[in-house]
């Protein structure tokens, strides 16, 4: 069964047409030639294939194309503007935080709606201390914040300090 949608995604409407069975992720490669987000574990516990939803992370491969009819999907495609690229993705490439790159999209899409919950306040499994207002984003909680998503390269010092470097420069401007 085929249901008809428009899509959201990275500030433009795409009308599709999808099995209401297919993926986020398979619409985005498949239907919108958004390739960033990647089909790694295809089960939800890689992170490669992180996107934005209503600006909350998501794993695409498990949420279904028709469940974001209504809202707005951010892929990494979509997170630079006019040929500048986002600060987090400036910052991953001055701190050499890739290897293969094939979980750099997830983990840009991740700490970009990370940043986002740290700065409305939401706490971590290790935030200390009172968790009301923006989080202090030490090394503990982006490696906690980050945990679903991996790398197979282990470029974990450089993803770390990339982030860290992004939510100081936000800190300072808030």
């Amino acid at each position: 069964m085929t249901v008809d949608l428009q899509l959201s995604v990275n500030d433009q409407l795409y009308p599709v047409t999808v099995d209401i069975r297919e993926t986020l992720l398979d619409t985005l490669r498949e239907h919108l030639d958004l390739t960033g987000a990647k089909k790694g574990c295809d089960h939800g516990q890689c992170g490669a294939c992180t996107v934005l939803l209503d600006g909350r992370r998501v794993v695409s491969c498990l949420t279904l194309t028709v469940s974001v009819d209504d809202k707005s999907v951010t892929t990494v495609e979509g997170l630079g503007s006019s040929g500048v690229p986002h600060p987090l993705q400036q910052a991953f490439i001055d701190h050499d935080a890739l290897q293969c790159g094939f979980c750099t999209p997830g983990q840009l899409c991740s700490a970009a709606g990370m940043l986002a919950e740290a700065a409305e306040g939401r706490p971590s499994m290790v935030t200390r201390g009172d968790a009301a207002g923006p989080q202090r984003l030490d090394e503990e909680e982006i490696r906690e914040r980050m945990s679903g998503n991996l790398c197979r390269c282990g470029a974990y010092p450089g993803i770390v300090a990339a982030i860290a470097e992004v939510a100081r420069a936000a800190e300072v401007a808030r």
